[in-house]
């Protein structure tokens, strides 16, 4: 399938011609009528409630959780173990790895017919677990499917491990992705421990519809591309970054200034910080213009360093 911005050339000089539109000045701490606020946040920074008018506002100020399982910034994100260094692994390999085995777990969910939340759960425990584990202990061939198990039960969608194990067989001819129902199983308890068992993951898709609703924009045009987009933002690590808030913002400032629709007032009105939304944007379309139409050759010689299996 291909990319919601398949027709546009030179996003990010596009973006930028577009700054105009960005609100700019101080952010407001002042109660107004449509502030929003993350109603619950959970120990990763994240919030899957918006306030929309009728209940008690706060002003969006930035600020991380004082939570250990906090957001990560993106200079922690963009570690690469001492191992998979020993291995020849750059950042860029370590980057393009996870950005494959994103697409495997969502080639893969296809298969066993789970919900695209569950695929965005998956790959938000696989770049999680990257955080803390070296891709030379934790095999990404196995990691990837065993995720989308535990997305699965996490998200009350079961898939059973044997079918999983089924469907990598006819999916991959490579026996670097053969393993079996034990290991998934055996997998899944180390994961459970790289994520010190928390496993709550909230998402940007309900603000998206929230807000979409809210900047009456909720047509089937913009939120087929607003979700299409945010169906793109977990081939990067924005999850582990940004709040799910501002993803699903960025996201709508995308899809309206593509399609022409002036929000302007609307996002003066919700009292963000227009420059992040902004520099989520930017990130979005750079991978639209750089990263999505690597090769599958550059995918397999990056992990053809981490040679696990004969």
């Amino acid at each position: 399938m291909g990319s919601p911005l398949d027709n546009l050339n030179g996003q990010q000089n596009w973006l930028n011609s577009q700054s105009k539109n960005v609100p700019q000045g101080p952010i407001s701490t002042c109660p107004v009528n449509r502030i929003w606020s993350e109603e619950v946040i959970d120990g990763w920074g994240n919030s899957d409630t918006l306030n929309l008018p009728g209940k008690k506002w706060l002003p969006i100020s930035g600020r991380r959780p004082t939570s250990i399982k906090q957001l990560f910034d993106q200079e922690d994100v963009d570690v690469v173990c001492p191992l998979d260094k020993e291995k020849g692994i750059t950042l860029e390999d370590f980057k393009l790895i996870k950005m494959h085995m994103a697409s495997y777990i969502s080639k893969l969910a296809q298969h066993v017919k789970v919900r695209q939340r569950v695929v965005a759960t998956a790959v938000t425990y696989m770049r999680r677990v990257y955080t803390r584990k070296s891709m030379s202990e934790y095999d990404p061939r196995l990691v990837a499917p065993t995720c989308l198990y535990l997305a699965s039960k996490a998200e009350e969608s079961t898939v059973q491990a044997k079918l999983l194990v089924f469907y990598i067989r006819k999916i991959y001819s490579d026996e670097k992705y053969r393993y079996e129902i034990k290991d998934i199983l055996e997998m899944e308890m180390k994961i459970l421990e790289a994520l010190n068992y928390y496993l709550v993951v909230y998402h940007p898709y309900r603000s998206l519809s929230q807000l979409l609703q809210d900047a009456s924009l909720n047509d089937i045009s913009m939120t087929q591309l607003t979700w299409g987009v945010v169906n793109d933002t977990y081939k990067m690590d924005l999850a582990l970054v940004h709040p799910p808030h501002l993803i699903a913002l960025a996201c709508i400032y995308i899809a309206s200034v593509l399609r022409e629709k002036d929000t302007t007032a609307w996002f003066e009105e919700l009292r963000v910080d227009m420059n992040v939304v902004k520099n989520i944007s930017m990130e979005i379309l750079d991978f639209y213009e750089n990263h999505r139409m690597i090769p599958e050759e550059r995918f397999n010689a990056a992990l053809n360093k981490l040679a696990f299996k004969p």
